[in-house]
């Protein structure tokens, strides 16, 4: 018996391929019963994400059980055989590939949290259909123990790598905490959009939305569930908030130094952060010089993203010395046979690990 991975991520498929075979998850069961349907393959589980679509498996003959699943890919979403090269993994590299996915180091943001959440969940998914037994139990299992002990034991989380990222930890370095922070964004562009969403997700409330045209900042409130007000009066808001966002298209300033001092002189020494990520910029450089303001514009914040990538690629190494000395000590589980359980067809063994299209690399992080 072997185990496989079959899919592709955002490093071999675009975006258009990828939704293609997105897999929803009110039809994962569905999907599931029909894979175990098939002859070839006994066990499954479906991980489908915005960057990834992969399926899991264990089967008596795997490269029959690949090559059946392609086909029912092929015959169940919109993509004509032989158009999506599939990365097929087996055994030994299905499961490292498995670790190294729950661990964060095959993410597009590398040691990012979400996507240990969704192999859970993609897992008690397949539980819950039945298409799981002795070898993905033990694989999906021995996968959460990896991802723990990597982001226990190694700094691959620590470090913004994304401007809006790298905003909000700033935020919580001026604030100590953004639980109750005020906000307001002053254009209501896709970076003004991200940036309030990261720091709400931290815990700041009250967004407050202007934007040369109304109805987008009317738009965006509603999808931030904060206020919207006319671009004319958000200066009248700005003794309201903590924290300003501002990515305008205005071809000069639209927030002066002379109206943060004023402002600073009705706020009794109570900190105002000013993140401009717009170009041009959107605040007078003036305004950094003014006592208990905090001001960073995009190349100062990207500056940062930069040093936070490269402090995580750094750790990959480390990360993988450390799921080798797990493995080492324990072996993948899933690969351990079975009392009575026989060896598979010759030429099984050896092949045990490999990747089809040799000359192709396995996906890295």
């Amino acid at each position: 018996m072997s185990i496989f991975c079959l899919g592709v991520n955002h490093k071999t498929a675009p975006v258009e391929i990828r939704e293609r075979l997105a897999i929803a998850e009110h039809s994962v069961p569905a999907h599931l019963g029909e894979i175990c349907g098939l002859p070839a393959i006994d066990e499954a589980v479906v991980l489908s994400t915005c960057n990834r679509v992969e399926i899991y498996g264990a089967a008596p003959d795997d490269t029959v059980a690949l090559d059946r699943l392609v086909a029912y890919l092929e015959s169940h979403f919109a993509v004509a055989p032989g158009e999506v090269e599939f990365y097929r993994l087996h055994d030994e590299a299905a499961a490292h590939h498995l670790f190294e996915v729950a661990s964060g180091l095959d993410s597009m943001v590398l040691g990012e949290t979400e996507i240990f959440g969704q192999v859970k969940k993609a897992y008690a998914l397949a539980q819950g259909a039945g298409s799981t037994a002795r070898r993905m139990n033990k694989l999906f299992q021995q996968s959460f123990s990896v991802g723990k002990l990597v982001r226990s034991g190694t700094s691959i989380q620590q470090g913004s790598t994304s401007v809006g990222s790298a905003a909000v930890d700033l935020a919580e370095r001026i604030f100590g905490s953004l639980k109750g922070c005020r906000v307001m964004v002053v254009g209501a562009g896709e970076m003004s959009r991200t940036t309030a969403q990261s720091l709400l997700s931290r815990g700041a409330r009250s967004i407050i939305v202007s934007n040369r045209s109304y109805d987008k900042a009317v738009e965006l409130a509603a999808e931030l569930n904060g206020e919207a007000v006319r671009f004319d009066e958000w200066e009248t808001k700005l003794d309201h908030v903590d924290i300003v966002v501002s990515s305008t298209a205005a071809p000069h300033a639209v927030i002066h130094a002379s109206t943060v001092r004023r402002l600073m002189e009705r706020r009794r020494g109570h900190s105002l952060f000013l993140i401009d990520i717009a170009v041009p910029r959107d605040i007078e450089e003036e305004v950094d010089e003014i006592d208990n303001v905090y001001l960073y514009n995009i190349d100062q914040l990207q500056q940062i993203a930069d040093e936070g990538r490269a402090r995580r690629e750094r750790q990959i190494a480390v990360c993988r010395d450390l799921i080798a000395a797990f493995l080492k000590e324990k072996g993948i589980e899933a690969l351990a046979p079975t009392p009575g359980e026989r060896d598979g067809p010759a030429g099984k063994e050896a092949g045990q690990g490999r990747s089809d299209n040799p000359g192709r690399p396995l996906p890295q992080a």
